[in-house]
């Protein structure tokens, strides 16, 4: 029985990598570049649309466990990650094209792997597919997920940040530094007083947004705007203070120049290895780009910066995962079927790789007539897997790794929250040593 991966995003190259490592034989089918999503530019694999972040990279975050989890289980995605990373002080930030040209490079080389640029518009009813099409899928596979699947989808709304280059940005204003001192003077730092916060303030709540796409238009009404990607603007408009307490944060951050805490600080962090470019941390935005230019130019630091790539916005698709889709994420009512990436209702890079890669391994347990491996909800991989299968409570909303749906620990463990996780973190890397060797 053949494999067929549609979608060369982070979740579709993993899952065909691992496939493809256990021997069986991949079509791995995407539309660029003869066919780009609205927030698509590049033309490699693997692109990196909102932020080149991964997010932290120490095991007592949750966010860092998965990550470590999957580098000990062979993840082409975290081996790109490690081999074009960019300093980002306790997170871990790549090159974004450099990521995506590794990534590239390794599916196209893969003896096992053929890759066949195409716009799909359903599946091969006589072989194991994985749909991996993003958060962006196109209208024809939309529809057939819809119909022909019997998947609802639902829609939300993400927010990519601006990119500045770094020799606009005023450094007798601004200055290096990472919060704490943790990690080196990776970030850029814009130091705000109460009176030019309140200006920037007025100026961003008033800001004019650009247009919803034509694409966009018919779920207008019926916008989502995911917590983890919020606009800067509408994070705002929830009060004065919200952004002094949330990417604004100035604690942990005294100016040099004062030795003293800013009222807000803007942090910039590094978009690319050679330190040329800069994106405005938490500043995802749907102004248009007038404003933006207006608006953020507000910025101490940033009055003559220049505007590489300005934050744009754009619908996410993703379906209703529980009661559809199975912990080894194959559709219930269709086994042949898996799902993988954002639009199963996990949230970000890493997450979306996750999924692909437990994806990616079942399908191929699949072709080989193996039973489905699922993986343990004491590992953050399986949390994340077991999320989507069975959801939490209310509606299913999207969801990014976090230690609140792993398994709960059966011993109290004293010492707080940092000595809890640190006990989610040994346990869970003690599982994934002992099961690496049967997937």
């Amino acid at each position: 029985m053949k494999l067929n991966i549609i979608g060369a995003g982070l979740a579709g190259c993993e899952a065909a990598w691992q496939a493809a490592e256990r021997g069986v034989s991949v079509r791995l089918i995407e539309m660029k570049p003869e066919k780009y999503s609205p927030a698509h530019k590049y033309k490699g694999m693997a692109e990196l649309v909102c932020s080149n972040s991964l997010r932290a990279d120490i095991v007592t975050n949750a966010i860092g466990l998965l990550k470590e989890e999957l580098r000990r289980m062979n993840s082409l995605i975290m081996e790109a990650a490690e081999a074009t990373k960019v300093a980002a002080g306790g997170a871990l930030a790549v090159d974004r094209y450099k990521f995506s040209d590794y990534i590239t490079e390794k599916i196209l080389s893969h003896p096992n792997i053929e890759v066949v640029n195409s716009e799909a518009d359903g599946i091969d009813p006589d072989a194991v597919t994985v749909v991996a099409t993003g958060p962006l899928t196109s209208d024809k596979m939309s529809e057939f997920i819809e119909q022909k699947l019997g998947c609802g989808k639902l829609h939300f709304f993400d927010a990519a940040a601006p990119i500045v280059s770094a020799d606009s940005i005023n450094m007798d204003i601004a200055f290096m530094a990472s919060r704490y001192g943790k990690g080196g003077s990776d970030y850029i730092n814009c130091p705000m007083t109460k009176e030019q916060y309140t200006e920037f303030y007025n100026a961003l709540i008033t800001a004019r947004e650009a247009e919803l796409h034509d694409f966009d238009k018919e779920s207008q009404k019926d916008i989502k705007v995911f917590e983890g990607c919020m606009p800067v603007e509408v994070m705002a408009r929830r009060g004065f203070e919200t952004l002094c307490f949330g990417p604004l944060k100035p604690v942990g951050l005294p100016d040099p120049k004062t030795g003293k805490e800013a009222y807000a600080v803007v942090q910039l962090r590094r978009e690319n290895d050679e330190g040329t470019l800069y994106n405005l941390v938490g500043f995802q935005t749907h102004l248009a780009f007038p404003e933006q230019k207006r608006v953020f130019s507000m910025i101490p630091g940033l009055e003559s910066a220049e505007f590489v790539r300005y934050g744009v916005m754009h619908r996410n698709t993703y379906i209703n995962s529980p009661g559809l889709l199975s912990p080894d994420y194959s559709l219930i009512s269709s086994p042949n079927v898996f799902f993988a990436g954002q639009m199963t209702g996990v949230e970000g890079y890493i997450e979306s790789a996750a999924s692909g890669f437990v994806a990616g391994i079942n399908a191929a347990r699949r072709v080989l007539g193996d039973d489905p491996f699922i993986f343990p909800r004491e590992t953050e991989i399986g949390a994340m897997a077991a999320y989507v299968s069975n959801g939490g409570t209310g509606d299913f909303q999207p969801m990014n790794a976090n230690f609140g749906i792993i398994a709960p620990l059966t011993e109290k463990v004293k010492g707080g929250k940092k000595a809890r996780y640190e006990k989610y973190a040994q346990r869970s890397l003690e599982m994934i040593d002992n099961i690496k060797n049967d997937i």
